[in-house]
C-alpha cells in the first residue's frame, strides 16, 4: 500500500512539472539565502572572537582601585548607620597601578603560573600626532615589547619594520596601519607626539602593524619608558597590566580572584567587548527568525501546488476512496508530497549554499566588517547551520500539506462523482 501511495504522489507531482519545479526552485533559493546569511553572521562573530582572543589581552588589570561604598545606608534597621563623606569635591585621580613589579612577582609565582601564560604592563596616553600639515588624535600605548609580543603577537603582525629595530631606536614607534594610511606614514618617517600635558617629542616610525582589529590599528605602540615619561608617571607606576590566560573562555572566576588579590579592577575581554558581542547576539536572533518567516513563504508555495492538485484530482481522489483508500491514507499521501517537494528544494538549496559561501569567502576584497578589517568575507561552514535550515524548511513544507490533505480527506465520493463540474 505504501508503494502505491508513493507512486500516486509521484504522479501528482510529475503531472504538473512546471509548477513542481518552480516550487522546488523557490524553496531552494530561500534555503540558499538563509544558510548563506547565517554563515556570514556566524562567521563574522567567530572571526571577531578568534581575532580578539589572539590579539587582545584575555584579562586587563586596570588602575581602578576597588573601594566598596556602603549601600542603602538610610534604609538600615534601627537607623543607626552613619555615613561620612570626606573631600567630596576634589580633582579626579588618574587611574594607575602602583608597584606593578611586585604584582608581576605574584603572577609569576607557582600559584598562578599554570593559569597565567603572559603578563605585560602598559601605559596608555591620549596624544596628538603631527607630521607636516597632518595631525591625528590617537592612543599611544607604551609596553615592554617582548612581553607584549607574548600577549598580542605583534611581531608577527608587522607589515614593515621589525622588533629589533624598534628596541634599538630611541623614541621608536610601531604605528597601526590605519594611522599610517591616514597620515601617509612610512618606515623611518619622523613624527611629533604632543601629549595633553608636557613637552612634545619627536619620534621615529620603526614599524607598521596590522592586526585586523580596527581599534588596535588606530593606535601606536612605544616603549614603556617613553610612555611613562609622556604620561608623567614614575617608573613604579603603569596604567594597567595585560594578562594572557590558559583558558580565555573560562576566565571570569580568575578575574574576580585577581581583583581580591590586587585590589584593582580586573576586566575580561568578554566584558570589554560586551556591546559588540551583544550586537552579534541580537543580529543572530534576527537572522534565525528570518528562517521561520522565509520558511513560511516557501510553505505557501508548497501548499499552493497541493491545493491545485486536490482541485484537479478530485475525481481521482473520489475513485480512490471508492476503492477502499481511507481518509488517513489520503492525508498521508499528500503530506508525503509536501515532504518530497520540501526535501528536494532544501537539498538543492544546501548545495547552492555551499557554492555561495565559497564564492563570498574567495572574493579578494578588503572590507571592514564592524570592528574588524578582513580580506574577503568571514564565512562559517558549520554543518549544524545546514542541518537546521534544511530541517526547518522540510518541516514547514510538510506541515503546509496538512490543509490540502485534510480537504482531500473530506471529499465525499458520491457527491464528487455526481458533480459534472468536477
Amino acid at each position: 500500500m505504501l508503494k502505491t501511495l508513493f507512486d500516486i504522489a509521484l504522479r501528482h507531482l510529475s503531472g504538473r512539472r512546471r509548477q513542481t519545479f518552480t516550487t522546488i526552485a523557490g524553496v531552494a533559493v530561500s534555503t540558499m539565502v538563509l544558510i548563506t546569511t547565517i554563515s556570514l553572521t556566524r562567521g563574522l562573530l567567530d572571526s571577531f572572537v578568534d581575532t580578539i582572543v589572539n590579539v587582545a589581552p584575555h584579562i586587563t588589570l586596570k588602575g581602578e582601585k576597588l573601594n566598596p561604598v556602603p549601600v542603602a545606608i538610610l534604609g538600615a534597621q534601627g537607623g543607626s548607620s552613619v555615613a561620612i563623606v570626606e573631600d567630596n569635591i576634589k580633582k579626579q585621580e588618574r587611574e594607575e597601578v602602583q608597584n606593578y613589579r611586585q604584582m608581576q612577582e605574584v603572577f609569576n609565582s607557582p600559584l598562578y603560573r599554570r593559569e597565567l601564560l603572559a603578563v605585560s604592563p602598559y601605559v596608555e596616553s591620549q596624544v596628538m600626532a603631527v607630521k607636516g600639515n597632518r595631525n591625528e588624535p590617537l592612543l599611544l600605548k607604551g609596553v615592554d615589547i617582548e612581553k607584549e609580543d607574548e600577549i598580542s603577537g605583534i611581531g608577527s603582525k608587522l607589515e614593515s619594520g621589525d622588533l629589533g629595530a624598534f628596541k634599538k631606536t630611541a623614541n621608536a614607534l610601531l604605528v597601526g596601519r590605519s594611522i599610517a594610511r591616514d597620515m601617509k606614514l612610512r618606515l623611518n618617517d619622523e613624527i611629533i607626539i604632543i601629549p595633553a600635558s608636557g613637552r612634545s617629542r619627536q619620534c621615529k616610525v620603526a614599524g607598521i602593524f596590522f592586526t585586523g582589529v580596527n581599534a588596535v590599528d588606530n593606535s601606536v605602540v612605544s616603549s614603556l619608558k617613553l610612555a611613562q615619561i609622556i604620561e608623567g608617571l614614575p617608573s613604579n607606576k603603569v596604567t594597567g597590566i595585560s594578562l594572557k590566560v590558559r583558558d580565555p573562555f573560562e576566565n571570569g572566576l580568575l578575574a574576580r580572584e585577581l581583583e581580591k588579590v590586587t585590589g584593582y579592577r580586573a576586566v575580561t575581554w568578554q566584558e570589554q567587548n560586551a556591546s559588540v558581542l551583544s550586537l552579534f547576539t541580537r543580529i543572530g536572533y534576527i537572522v534565525f527568525s528570518l528562517v521561520a518567516f522565509v520558511g513560511v513563504v516557501s510553505g505557501f508555495g508548497v501548499a499552493n501546488i497541493l491545493v491545485t492538485t486536490v482541485f484537479e484530482k478530485s475525481r481521482d481522489i473520489a475513485i480512490m476512496k471508492s476503492f477502499g483508500f481511507s481518509a488517513l491514507q489520503l492525508v498521508g499521501m499528500f503530506i508525503f508530497e509536501g515532504f518530497m517537494v520540501g526535501l528536494a528544494g532544501a537539498l538543492v538549496g544546501g548545495v547552492l549554499a555551499v557554492g555561495s559561501i565559497n564564492l563570498f569567502a574567495s572574493i579578494p576584497v578588503e572590507n571592514s566588517q564592524g570592528p574588524l578589517t578582513k580580506t574577503g568575507f568571514s564565512m562559517s561552514q558549520n554543518p549544524l547551520y545546514f542541518i537546521y535550515v534544511i530541517g526547518v524548511t522540510v518541516l514547514i513544507s510538510t506541515l503546509s500539506a496538512i490543509l490540502p490533505a485534510a480537504k482531500a480527506a473530506r471529499l465525499e465520493p458520491v457527491q464528487v462523482l455526481r458533480d459534472s463540474s468536477l
